[in-house]
């Protein structure tokens, strides 16, 4: 087992890294207590070394690290990687690239709606993972044996892993789906908490704008506030609690006060002043710069025969393919194909090939389901000739 804990044993550990094909990269952070993200470890493995990066060592740089997840000519390969990019785009501000998630290959491969690293770990790399690790905390020092063993294998085994589905997916011809796949985590505003978008996450009673105004502006506070002293935004301040101050606009301290579960000292302290300067600025917003609820939904008439028959087609055309259907079309996309839409990812690129076309033929009737025992079938229905009457 490799710690490093050192800035000079991080740089001589990354240097031949950059020359490698690949690199596999695994995060333990903690965020219970932070509003940020707290990395605590970062696991690297190349073809032929491993090592797990204290991030907490006294001292330590990690630029090597970041120089390393700059570096555009070596892939890096993570599984379920959402949350670990976050964390390298706050160290970074930029997204590392290039990038290949084994989670979306595997599904792309057919091994499932969304399968985890275990399950693969164990499928591809005849590998069993210690999982009594998993919950720890990693903030904690010194880190035991068992918990940098089982940070390790997380990239270790995760090196077989891409291998194995990278040549699936070059058998299968599939590769480019997974860069189509990658464009939401390759941007970086994925990553990107915009304190005033933060009231459209919330759920008013009212819709009236002068509400949404104040909401708009305490949620931006709470968000912004939250940020600059690092701690979760609800334990600042419950949604529940926000949603309450802007329904009722308090005009003073004393009606701040009576929040529920708010009380006179959160009132009267720094936040509660900061928090009715908040609610100020909201009222002295025009009322055509307010804020409006977004539209509803579109209210799709779906007819459910057709959103059956389509959801039978999807596995059918899934299973086919060896695809995991939730990647081929969302049930969203099924209920917006029935009532006539067109406008779906289901019907461009790859996912046409694979469902979109036949799903335009079913529901036009140029094809039917059909069962032979019991498994679903397609037949072509020819165009009925013209007569001489017609």
């Amino acid at each position: 087992m490799k710690l490093i804990t050192t800035t000079d044993d991080l740089a001589a550990f990354c240097k031949p890294l950059a020359a490698t094909e690949f690199i596999a990269v695994d995060t333990e952070f903690m965020r219970e207590r932070t509003y940020w993200p707290k990395l605590c470890l970062a696991q690297v493995a190349g073809p032929d070394d491993a090592a797990a990066i204290d991030a907490l060592a006294e001292g330590i740089d990690l630029g090597p690290l970041d120089e390393l997840m700059a570096n555009a000519k070596v892939l890096k390969v993570f599984h379920a990687a959402r949350q670990d990019l976050e964390i390298f785009y706050l160290r970074m501000n930029k997204v590392p690239q290039p990038l290949f998630d084994t989670q979306i290959a595997a599904m792309v491969c057919g091994h499932g709606e969304a399968a985890s690293y275990e399950s693969l770990a164990t499928k591809l790399a005849k590998a069993k993972i210690d999982k009594s690790s998993r919950f720890t905390d990693w903030s904690r020092r010194p880190l035991s044996e068992r918990q940098i063993s089982y940070a390790l294998s997380d990239v270790t085994h995760l090196r077989v892993v891409y291998e194995k589905l990278r040549r699936q997916l070059e058998k299968s011809g599939r590769l480019s789906w997974i860069t189509e796949e990658v464009a939401v985590l390759n941007d970086p505003a994925t990553y990107r908490a915009d304190p005033e978008q933060a009231w459209r996450r919330l759920k008013p009673r009212g819709a009236s704008p002068r509400l949404l105004g104040t909401l708009k502006e305490v949620a931006a506070w709470r968000e912004r506030t939250a940020q600059r002293i690092d701690i979760p935004r609800q334990r600042l301040l419950r949604d529940e609690q926000l949603l309450e101050i802007a329904s009722h606009s308090p005009k003073t301290t004393e009606d701040l006060a009576m929040t529920r579960g708010l009380g006179r000292g959160f009132a009267e302290g720094w936040q509660g002043r900061e928090l009715m300067e908040a609610i100020e600025r909201a009222r002295t917003v025009p009322e055509a710069e307010l804020p409006t609820r977004d539209k509803p939904p579109e209210q799709l008439r779906a007819p459910s025969a057709v959103v059956d028959l389509l959801r039978t087609l999807l596995r059918l055309k899934a299973e086919q393919a060896g695809v995991a259907g939730r990647l081929v079309a969302s049930a969203d996309e099924l209920d917006r194909l029935a009532a006539g839409k067109r406008d779906i990812a289901a019907l461009r690129g790859w996912r046409r090939e694979v469902f979109g076309s036949d799903a335009v033929d079913l529901i036009e009737g140029r094809l039917a389901l059909s069962l032979a025992g019991d498994q679903a079938k397609l037949i072509p229905i020819a165009p009925a000739k013209a007569t001489a009457a017609d």
